[in-house]
């Protein structure tokens, strides 16, 4: 008696023991989900924050004539201006920075560093920024000078130096633009390695092309050839002219109307296309710029309005179009237009300073503000966009030679991402309307980036559809032939063994599917669809025979050995299909299946496809579903069975009226394991399919999900960066995704087994 209270004691502990680490592991589960869940919400917060624009310094400089120009390094520690006496001064803009000067760049005063005279004795009429440091003075002469600020940074002594530098790529002396050496009025500047080029537009109504053609590369003492072209314009005034980094075209407005000229021909240039905004009977177009890379134009508009234009492809040929507008202002004209170097942000001031920050990808306005209480002199933009340097004028000086500079610090990260570009069609540049488009990344600066979901989650749904197409009937069958009708002794063996395919790693399967599955699949097509004809066939036909073949003739054959009669049937069956195909090929599809899907029906054909990720994957979920759905199957009770047939019923509809209805709960979660299971698959996905992402249900098409997807570009991607960000938010979506499946198929399940749990 003491023995057996010791016993229940002993096991009562165990029990509550078991019970304790259960919950706790359950609890440490859900904790854990949170964790992640919480996790992924802390690395996409940051793509949805607001830009925002803080001040930084504010310093006051002198200036004997007005500033033209405004510029900052890298890291906002030195800026310069350039005034109409083409003298550019250099100030230091954090006074806890060591500054070692040289002979040439002696510090002066409090943050004056050095002064430079650019243009001696000639007066500034304009100066142009170009590509992502030149200024390009042009004086009142008609002469040009092309200079470069830099800043070099050394280290000595554990202090940084930074000295500030003023090159001239194209040598000291003054360039002639014009052969006929007139004023000129109005001037754009472009250069590369390779050659310079002017567009300008002379006192005497010419619009002229100068271009600068290097013997080598352009160095200080480089030698170069002058080509000039006369272009022909019949405007009477040109207001402003601009040329794309790649030197290929010229838009040259006059009044409001663009003109857009071709560049690329070395012996004319043509007139390409004209752009004229539709304008209320009032506007007029104030202001103009283009954007990173050149490809669109920015048009300002005395209305308050900024439209973008790029060109597209047409019926016509390409041509200039505009796509998308901002409302920059409500009451004032758009006077100028900054544009960052390396994205598609821009910056608009009315003449009142009212300043706006605008993303044109996401049709975003990302800031709204007043920086000071003016119209500064001069703005730009800090290389790295994360800050604004802006001149303003003292007005209460007597010469009004007081300025002010100030620095601004811009928190802008992530302008290319909302709600809009993510999950809605964009109309990206050169793209002939809008789409859905994933494309993170290039080999150029100035790529827009292409950052929509919507591709990557339909791969992800297309993948997992055809997986399941082909693994759930399989599956299941299975399951219910294992769990109803196969003898107990080859059940022992049959189970465990596909069992054990879910063992099978899915790199394996995916690298079988991709160098060897698909070329098959391709050459052999026609065999695919006999396929789907002979083995349902052929397990019929075999069927039937072993229904009318004799008592005695079954009685000398094990019941075990009854289903694997269909093995050597269904290769047989494989191999017909296999040997019939090329014939089928010749004589129907013109010896070429591939060719006639692609060239004579249209549709396209990747060897490495859905029918193949399809198989591929369909492999690696059946062991999952028929595992689960035997085991529910098969713990049907008994007398529930006995009692069916005992009643009268036979075999098949006791299968279907109640062994399938009492396990339904259990299948119907086999299915939804086995979705899950093919939704976050990556390696098969990845290795198995062309890993593109487009939106097609096509089965000869592949796809990209969200889980290849982050496995391909997570190693890639700049920590922080937008693109980083993105793909946690795709990790974040597939999260939520399969949460989404799994609690609704689990509310299902509990429907079912409350519904026919007392079956």
């Amino acid at each position: 008696m003491a023995l057996a209270t010791k016993s229940a004691g002993i096991r009562q502990l165990k029990n509550s023991l078991a019970q304790w680490l259960i919950t706790l592991g359950g609890i440490g589960v859900l904790f854990t989900l949170i964790l992640i869940f919480m996790y992924l919400l802390y690395v996409i917060k940051p793509i949805f924050d607001s830009a925002t624009v803080e001040p930084l310094a504010n310093i006051s400089i002198e200036s004997s004539s007005p500033i033209l120009v405004t510029g900052v390094d890298e890291l906002k520690e030195l800026a310069y201006i350039i005034n109409e006496q083409g003298v550019i001064d250099f100030y230091q803009l954090k006074d806890n920075k060591a500054f070692i000067g040289s002979e040439e760049h002696q510090a002066v005063g409090n943050n004056l560093l050095s002064i430079e005279l650019l243009a001696a004795n000639e007066t500034l009429k304009q100066l142009i920024s170009s590509g992502v440091d030149h200024q390009l003075l042009l004086t009142e002469q008609g002469y040009v000078h092309l200079i470069r600020p830099t800043f070099t940074a050394s280290y000595q002594d554990d202090l940084r130096e930074i000295i500030p530098h003023v090159i001239y790529p194209l040598g000291e002396d003054v360039l002639v633009v014009d052969e006929q050496e007139q004023m000129i009025e109005k001037l754009a500047f472009m250069k590369n390695d390779e050659q310079a080029m002017f567009v300008g537009f002379t006192q005497d109504g010419r619009l002229i092309k100068t271009t600068l053609v290097a013997e080598d590369d352009f160095s200080y003492d480089a030698e170069y050839e002058a080509i000039y072209q006369e272009i022909n314009f019949s405007a009477a005034d040109v207001d402003d002219i601009l040329i794309t980094p790649d030197m290929d075209m010229a838009f040259v407005r006059s009044g409001n109307q663009v003109s857009v000229f071709s560049l690329d021909d070395e012996y004319s240039v043509d007139l390409k296309d004209k752009i004229i905004p539709n304008l209320a009977n009032d506007e007029i177009i104030t202001s103009m710029a283009l954007l990173s890379g050149g490809s669109s134009l920015l048009i300002g508009t005395s209305g308050g309005e900024v439209s973008q234009w790029f060109e597209i492809s047409t019926v016509n040929g390409r041509v200039f179009k505009q796509v998308r507008t901002f409302s920059a202002s409500s009451s004032e004209a758009i006077s100028q237009i900054y544009t960052e170097q390396f994205r598609k942000s821009f910056y608009t001031i009315t003449p009142s300073g009212e300043m706006g920050l605008f993303y044109t990808t996401s049709h975003a306005d990302l800031w709204r503000g007043q920086l000071i209480d003016s119209r500064p002199s001069t703005m730009a933009i800090a290389p790295r966009a994360d800050g604004l340097i802006l001149i303003s004028p003292v007005q209460s000086t007597v010469n009004n030679n007081t300025f002010n500079l100030l620095l601004f610090a811009v928190e802008n990260e992530h302008p290319e991402v909302t709600w809009q570009a993510l999950w809605q069609e964009v109309w990206y540049e050169g793209y002939p309307e809008p789409d859905y488009i994933w494309q993170s990344t290039s080999g150029t600066d100035d790529f827009e980036g292409k950052f929509s979901l919507v591709p990557i989650t339909f791969g992800t749904m297309k993948a997992a559809f055809y997986a399941m197409l082909f693994a759930v009937p399989i599956a299941l069958t299975a399951a219910i032939y294992t769990a109803y009708f196969m003898t107990p002794g080859l059940r022992k063996k049959v189970k465990p063994t596909i069992e054990m395919m879910e063992a099978l790693p899915t790199v394996i399967l995916g690298f079988l599917a991709g160098l060897w599955l698909a070329p098959i699949i391709e050459n052999y097509l026609p065999a695919i669809g006999l396929l789907l004809i002979f083995l349902p066939l052929s397990t019929l036909l075999t069927a039937l025979a072993w229904h009318n073949l004799p008592k005695e003739w079954k009685n000398k054959i094990p019941e075990t050995w009854a289903p694997i009669l269909l093995i050597p049937v269904m290769i047989l069956a494989a191999y017909s299909a296999f040997s019939l195909s090329p014939i089928l090929e010749s004589y129907f599809f013109g010896g070429d299946v591939r060719q006639f899907i692609t060239n004579d029906i249209g549709i396209s054909f990747d060897q490495r496809n859905a029918l193949v990720v399809g198989i591929a994957m369909g492999f690696a979920v059946i062991p999952t579903i028929f595992s689960m759905a035997e085991d529910a199957i098969f713990s049907v009770p008994g007398h529930l069975t006995s009692g069916s047939l005992a009643l009268g019923a036979t075999q098949w509809q006791t299968l279907v009226k109640v062994i399938l209805l009492t396990a339904s709960p259990g299948i119907f979660s086999a299915v939804m394991m086995g979705l899950g299971r093919a939704v976050g698959e990556t390696m098969i996905v990845l290795m198995a399919t062309g890993n593109t992402p487009i939106l097609d249900w096509s089965i000869f098409q592949g796809m990209r999900t969200l889980a290849a997807n982050i496995a391909v570009e997570m190693p890639e991607s700049e920590v922080g960066s937008s693109h980083y960000r993105i793909l946690f938010l795709a990790a974040f979506v597939l999260f939520v995704f399969t949460f989404i499946f799994n609690t609704v198929a689990e509310f299902i399940r509990q429907h079912l087994r409350a519904k026919y749990s007392s079956m």
